[in-house]
């Protein structure tokens, strides 16, 4: 299942991810792919926000995962852009899908043999054509869970 919106402001896009995490549960795992600057981390921090984190969210680019644990579940952001020539097998992605948090994982592409079955993707594009601010999101889902997530997000 595929579904896209259009969001014109970076406060529209963390408000998606603040809903969406009314819905998630451990071992839930969001991939976010994307242009450089297309709302991936402001995805994430309204995310965080929605599970009830506090602590500022930053991008991890240089430390690939940053951890918070501090809301109603952990929160497990990874940035595995850096992985480009390899080395996910040294990070033990998998203790962190079968772990208690949700992961969001930014370049899933530099993962994509780690990944499990069941998943929801975001894909994230600028159209500076119609403004500085506006982004296609193109949500696919990967197992009925996430079907059913969107569903409850987006709207019918």
């Amino acid at each position: 299942m595929t579904k896209t919106i259009r969001v014109d402001s970076a406060n529209q896009t963390m408000a998606i991810g603040q809903k969406l995490a009314q819905y998630l549960a451990p071992q839930d795992l969001i991939l976010l792919d994307g242009d450089l600057g297309a709302g991936k981390t402001t995805f994430t921090k309204g995310l965080a926000k929605g599970l009830g984190i506090t602590r500022p969210i930053k991008s991890p680019t240089f430390t690939i995962i940053r951890e918070y644990q501090d809301g109603r579940i952990p929160l497990y952001h990874m940035d595995v852009y850096r992985l480009e020539e390899g080395g996910a097998d040294d990070l033990g992605l998998e203790e962190y899908f079968n772990g208690d948090g949700v992961n969001v994982v930014e370049w899933s592409k530099f993962v994509a043999d780690e990944l499990p079955d069941h998943y929801l993707r975001i894909v994230f594009r600028r159209d500076d054509s119609e403004g500085d601010n506006v982004r296609k999101l193109t949500f696919e889902a990967k197992g009925d869970r996430f079907e059913k997530m969107i569903d409850e997000v987006l709207g019918e």
